[in-house]
């Protein structure tokens, strides 16, 4: 299909109504449906445990027994004792967030290539209440809820575990999709929290101060898209919040970088 418009300021004026897209013959799918697919999708790719996978290559042993119990990057380095793995295991739960949301962005603005895939969607001109543009925030969005819960409620380890239970608390998925999504996001986020992991030496109060810039940046960038910001900054809050309140009480160790030095959860 044709290009319909080369700018993206002036999309929504002169593209049809996305109401539904549909195949000659074939039956139309509408936004929501797309949304909904796009979501569930993501989830499946969010949920891949790629510091699980990792950790029982390198070791043999389950990461969900180490640290914190967590399938993540940091608790890799302390199932392993190496940084290298940890590194390996950061990018590859980042790109499960990046991929996917730049991917949709991509088909959902039209064309492919970086424009689309790295345009901030807040600068897209879309309006929530405006039912021919809004469903260009919605569905990158479905993305990134996506993937972000499938990394912290995996369904591939539930299918190991046999249970459904927390896996992990989203934080390189989510960056990794926030950098596709709208990458001053993620500048935002991952300044305010290395700067605050530098001042505090707890990385527990980084990763909270990362969740809460979220909205507040939404909010001072004036992006229409600042609800859907609140809800993933409570969300990764909330994944914190039980350790975070143990930091307060002075439970929490600094730098938490090795196995059994710390809590679990």
């Amino acid at each position: 299909m044709a290009r319909c418009c080369r700018s993206l300021a002036t999309r929504s004026r002169c593209c049809p109504e996305p109401s539904s897209a549909s195949s000659p013959g074939g039956p139309s799918v509408t936004p929501v449906a797309l949304s909904l697919a796009v979501l569930l999708g993501a989830y499946l790719i969010g949920s891949i445990p790629w510091a699980y996978i990792i950790v029982r290559a390198v070791t043999g042993e389950d990461v969900t027994q180490h640290g914190t119990g967590n399938v993540g990057a940091m608790n890799v380095r302390r199932s392993t004792g190496s940084w290298g793995w940890f590194a390996v295991a950061m990018v590859a739960d980042g790109m499960k967030g990046l991929i996917p949301v730049a991917v949709v962005k991509s088909g959902v603005l039209g064309f492919a290539g970086l424009a689309a895939a790295f345009t901030p969607v807040g600068l897209l001109g879309a309006s929530y209440a405006d039912p021919t543009t809004r469903w260009l925030m919605i569905v990158p969005q479905a993305a990134v809820a996506g993937v972000v819960f499938g990394h912290n409620y995996s369904f591939w380890m539930a299918l190991i575990k046999r249970h459904f239970a927390r896996t992990g608390k989203g934080l390189a998925t989510g960056a990794g999709a926030l950098l596709a999504y709208d990458w001053r996001y993620f500048v935002i986020v991952v300044v305010v929290g290395l700067t605050t992991i530098a001042i505090t030496r707890y990385m527990m109060a980084g990763q909270v101060a990362a969740a809460i810039s979220l909205p507040v940046g939404a909010l001072v960038l004036g992006s229409p898209d600042w609800p859907f910001a609140l809800v993933m900054g409570t969300v990764v809050y909330a994944a914190h919040h039980k350790r975070f309140i143990g930091m307060l009480q002075g439970k929490e160790p600094k730098l938490y970088v090795n196995d059994r030095m710390g809590p679990r959860g």
